[in-house]
């Protein structure tokens, strides 16, 4: 043996022993990765039918949407309603009560004019310390 394969031999063992200190991180690295597809194909498990239920839970909150738009167009449409409603009656009635009440209000001021003017004499005239004057607008006696 010559000293070219004694260094040969030395390094083939150095190398032997260096691969084996290799190889357990390696194993325990491939049992890493065993473990990290398990856990995601668990993950991939579970994720689907939380999938599945949030996608029902989306459907019924649509479903549920849609009802109060409903609803809310409805309510909108009778606000609407209601707001021509009043209009109508405001244009249709407001104007002959303002006319009914202002008619009773000039009859009932006549009525109490004719009432004061009762006790006078018709043509307004009073007397004063013993002559007659005539009345405010300048009437003729």
């Amino acid at each position: 043996m010559s000293i070219g394969d004694i260094a040969g031999l030395i390094a083939a063992t150095a190398f032997a022993v260096l691969a084996g200190f290799l190889i357990y991180p390696l194993i325990r690295l491939g049992k890493l990765f065993d473990q990290l597809a398990q856990t995601v194909k668990e993950s991939g498990d579970h994720a689907i039918p939380a999938l599945d239920e949030g996608v029902t839970t989306v459907r019924q909150v649509n479903k549920s949407l849609e009802d109060i738009n409903k609803i809310s167009s409805a309510a909108s449409t009778t606000a609407d309603n209601i707001g021509a409603l009043t209009d109508l009656y405001s244009s249709f009635l407001g104007k002959p009560v303002i006319k009914v009440a202002s008619s009773f209000y000039a009859l009932k001021s006549a009525a109490g004019s004719f009432m004061n003017q009762k006790g006078k004499s018709p043509m307004g005239d009073t007397k004063v310390g013993g002559s007659t004057a005539g009345n405010a607008k300048g009437g003729v006696k």
